[in-house]
Order: C-alpha cells, then structure tokens, then sequence
C-alpha cells in the first residue's frame, strides 16, 4: 500500500512539473501562417506574412532546441468558421504549434477559441479589435501590431483638439469596423467633440456613393474612416470623386497603412493624418531590415502587420529556446516573462492581457513635393508610449485579470 501511495504521489509530481529541456512535441516547431490570400487584405498581408514569418525563421538559425522549424501557410478568406476549421486540423491534424497573423478581427476571434481550448499559441499581427486582449483575452493570445483603441485614441483625439469637432463614421459592419468606430467616437466626446451618425457597410462593397452622400448631408467636419484594407483604398478614391474634402469636409482614415498610401498616390493621400505602429523609414535600424525584406519580397514596402508578424514570430522561438518545450502554455509564459527585442521593439513587454506595449506614432502624409524617395511618405507628429497608447488595465474587461 505504501509502495502505491509514492508511485502516485511521483506521477502526480510529475504531472504538475513543467516539461524537461528540450521538450518538443512531434519531428519539430511548425509554425502556421492563417492569412488572407485572396481577398481584400491579400495586398496588405497574405504571401507578405508568409515571407516575414520565414524571415524571422530563418533570422533565428532555422532550428531551435536541435529540432526544425517549419512554416505552412492557408487562406481564411475572411470567414471565421473556415479559419476556425482550418487551425482546428492544424492543432489536432498537422501538429501546428502556433498561428501568426489571422488578418480579419472575427476571423481572429474564431482562431482565439481554437487555440484558447487546446492551450495553443496564437501570435496576432493582423487584427486590431480590443477584444482580444479585453473581454476574449487568453493566457495564450499576444496582440502584436496595432489594436483599434490605440489608433483610434492617437488619430481622432489628435483631428478634435486642431478643430475637426464633429465627426460622421463611413464603418465596415463587423468587429474591426465597430471597435475602431466605438474608440474613436469615445475620444472624440473626451475632446470636446461630437458625432453627427454614422453608417455602416458590408465588406467587400464595391459602390460608397450613398454612404459618401449621407455623410456629405451630415454637414460634419471629419468623415472617418473605419475600415481598412480594399474597403479603404475604394471609398478613399469614391470620396475624392464626390469632393468630399473639396467641400471643406476632412477624411480621417483610422487605420492605413503604407501600402494604401502608395496605391492612392500622395496627390490623394496628402495630408491625412494617422496613427502606426511601425514606419520602415523611421530609423536605421528599421531600414536596414526594411532593405533585407523589401530584397525577398520584390520590392514590397513592409508595414506594421508585416513587420509584426516578423516580430512575433522570432519572439516565439526565443521563448520555445528559453523554456525547453513547445507547450503552449509555458511559451506563453515565457513570453510574457521575457521583453520583446528586435529592429523597432526594444526591451517591450507583454502584458498579462496579451497586449504588446510597442510604441506609437501620429503621422501626416507627406505632399508629392516633399517626398524624396519612394516610401518616403509620413512626417512624424509624435511619438506615443505604450502606456498612453494602450487601454488602460484599470479599464480592461480580460478575465485573466482577475485575482
């Protein structure tokens, strides 16, 4: 009796001790890539992801703990119950260890779930809503790009205090759209600011005009934008054909990036004032990497998904080297445990939501005439800590916060 009371109480030790150095689960640390291949975020994302992520691999020496690390890729489509599926025959099936990107807010949400009930790393570079670190947060979850409340505080605080006091939304009808909208309305009322309406539409719609209209009639002094990717670069070029800001009206687009700012051309572009977390011509470290991804990718400019899937990824492996296993929970923690240092993040932490606490920076878009190089597009306005950048945890709804 005694002999089987200590064997059980060896395994149960055992059981509740963190797995031995070098721990890896199957033939090596896979890495999957769930992105947007196809549709309205491929341009910003998709292949781009795909390159950053291996980049990042093949930075940290293509093996950790003297085993491989692969990297797969998928395209979502932008429909959470197919990202839903495929990272649930990823985990179950292929033996993923982790999942980068998942552009599309309801597309990351569902791929939360997935992780979250297999104690699975989930490295967010591509989709802003706060619910990922607030009222969905997981121990295994880290938000690394941007995230709406961060954007939507910088840009829209920013256009309200100079004098752009009234505001009417133009917002993509899912997550992203309604917490970039949500955000931004808040700070413009904590600036003395007021919102006239707003109107929401489908991803993917190919005609504003009616929208364009509505907020013309609206009277308001700033038409934001919340929407990004395709829906973005559409209703920008609609808006310019309507004369919307011709008309004294100014367009605020609350989440750009670089890409769309090449695409519509400065001559359009000009003058829009944004929030990023990430410039690839900010200093000379950022260009250096900036020259090596731009050499792989054909030319493409990163942005801050790009970069932050890099980012992330090369995080993970620090933390799977650092703790001897590729078990979901104990990199988490180890994440969370070491800073994040790479080309723009230096000695960052990752809070106990899964919020990344990288700077920001409010931008102008440059005049045609101002700009020397291509890419030389934004004129920094001001440098954010994360700490004011980010919600407050005082404010947080994350259950892990609670003791």
């Amino acid at each position: 009796m005694k002999s089987s009371v200590a064997g059980l109480s060896i395994a149960a030790l055992l059981a509740t001790c963190p797995p031995a150095v070098g721990q890896i689960s199957g033939d090596g640390v896979k890495i999957g890539v769930l992105t947007d291949h196809s549709g309205g975020f491929a341009h910003l994302v998709g292949k781009h992801s795909v390159t950053a992520a291996q980049m990042a691999i093949d930075d940290f020496g293509g093996t950790v703990l003297g085993k491989p690390i692969t990297l797969i890729t998928a395209d979502h489509q932008n429909k959470a119950d197919i990202a839903a599926s495929l990272a649930r025959k990823w985990f179950d099936v292929d033996g993923v260890d982790t999942i980068t990107d998942v552009a599309g807010s309801a597309v990351a949400l569902a791929t939360q779930e997935i992780a979250r009930s297999r104690n699975k790393v989930l490295l967010v570079s591509g989709a802003g809503t706060t619910e990922l670190t607030g009222k969905s947060c997981s121990a295994t979850t880290s938000q690394w790009s941007y995230d709406t409340y961060s954007f939507a505080k910088g840009t829209a605080s920013q256009l309200t205090r100079q004098g752009g006091d009234s505001w009417y939304f133009i917002t993509s009808d899912y997550a992203f759209g309604h917490s970039l909208q949500a955000e931004a309305s808040r700070f413009v009322n904590a600036n003395g600011g007021k919102v006239a309406g707003a109107v929401r539409f489908p991803f993917g719609s190919a005609d504003y005009s009616s929208f364009l209209l509505q907020a013309q009639a609206s009277k308001a002094k700033v038409v934001g934008l919340a929407t990004s990717g395709m829906d973005l670069l559409n209703v920008v070029k609609q808006a310019r054909e309507f004369g919307v800001v011709q008309s004294g009206q100014n367009l605020a687009s609350l989440v750009v990036y670089i890409n769309d700012i090449e695409s519509l051309g400065l001559d359009n572009a000009e003058g829009i004032t944004l929030t990023t977390s990430f410039y690839w011509d900010k200093d000379e470290d950022t260009r250096k990497w900036a020259k090596r991804f731009m050499e792989r990718s054909g030319g493409f400019i990163p942005n801050l998904i790009t970069a932050g899937t890099y980012a992330s990824v090369l995080h993970y492996l620090k933390a799977v080297s650092a703790s001897g296993t590729d078990e979901g929970k104990t990199v988490a923690a180890k994440m969370r445990e070491m800073p994040v240092n790479d080309f723009y993040n230096k000695d960052v932490e990752i809070r106990e939501d899964g919020r990344v606490m990288h700077k920001t920076y409010l931008m102008r878009v440059k005049a045609q005439k101002d700009s020397k190089y291509r890419g030389d597009f934004y004129q920094t306005l001001a440098e954010i800590s994360g700490e004011e950048s980010y919600r407050p945890l005082a404010e947080s709804e994350c259950p892990l916060l609670k003791k």
